[in-house]
């Protein structure tokens, strides 16, 4: 109970109220635009078929996550995008927009995106920082190690930067989105509009991330030159 009034928590408050705005966001632009559906009647899975197969891409499949609720996401390793209920089967302005980013995702992979690779070759480091850091520097914190500290603060480090090296990956996967829905004539101009805003509020949820972590960081650093 300690730490959890201690006063560095302070740091985090911005950040958290930003992550707390960009969930909302997200949560009120699907509502709204998973209502307004395209044009052309076609679906998620759809839209995330043709633009595959339009890269050339015909080694990643198309996975229906039934109860996955906007949990869509490309799974590099098994080379699968996996699509949520509200994105596989919809015909949505939202739906397409979702599917399209996660397209987006399977294109860097393709094409070899550098700040896509780094990512991947950040993940096990990433992991291990999640996983490590925090139990590290408290235990250093109540047994009054500097060392252990330390060791906690440089695992969490690796956590903050794997946060940032994302932000580049994702504002790219949903504006490669964009550009194939508007291009391609997937979407008009008026669905393009409100794609735009569901993918704007995503990528406000990995800013928020990377900032709540960045000043976890600075608190854990102040607390260990603490007295």
């Amino acid at each position: 109970m300690f730490f959890y009034y201690d006063p560095t928590m302070l740091l985090i408050i911005p950040a958290f109220f930003l992550a707390l705005y960009a969930q909302f966001k997200v949560n009120s632009n699907f509502k709204k635009f998973s209502k307004i559906y395209n044009s052309k009647g076609i679906t998620g899975a759809e839209v995330a078929r043709q633009i595959l197969s339009n890269a050339g891409i015909n080694d990643v499949t198309i996975d229906h996550a039934p109860g996955n609720n906007l949990g869509d996401h490309y799974d590099p390793r098994n080379k699968v995008i996996r699509l949520s209920d509200e994105v596989y089967g919809s015909t949505s302005v939202a739906a397409a927009g979702i599917a399209a980013h996660e397209c987006g995702h399977a294109i860097q992979e393709a094409k070899g995106y550098l700040p896509n690779k780094i990512r991947m070759s950040f993940v096990p480091l990433a992991n291990l920082g999640s996983i490590a850091a925090i139990p590290l520097f408290f235990i250093g914190l109540l047994l009054s190690s500097g060392m252990l500290q330390t060791l906690g603060i440089a695992f969490f480090s690796l956590t903050t930067l794997f946060y940032f090296i994302t932000l580049p990956v994702e504002f790219n996967a949903s504006s490669r989105a964009i550009k194939i829905l508007e291009a391609d004539n997937y979407l008009n101009s008026e669905e393009i509009s409100g794609t735009k805003q569901v993918l704007s509020a995503a990528a406000l949820t990995y800013l928020a991330a990377a900032l709540m972590s960045l000043l976890q960081l600075v608190r854990l650093i102040l607390l260990s030159r603490r007295d």
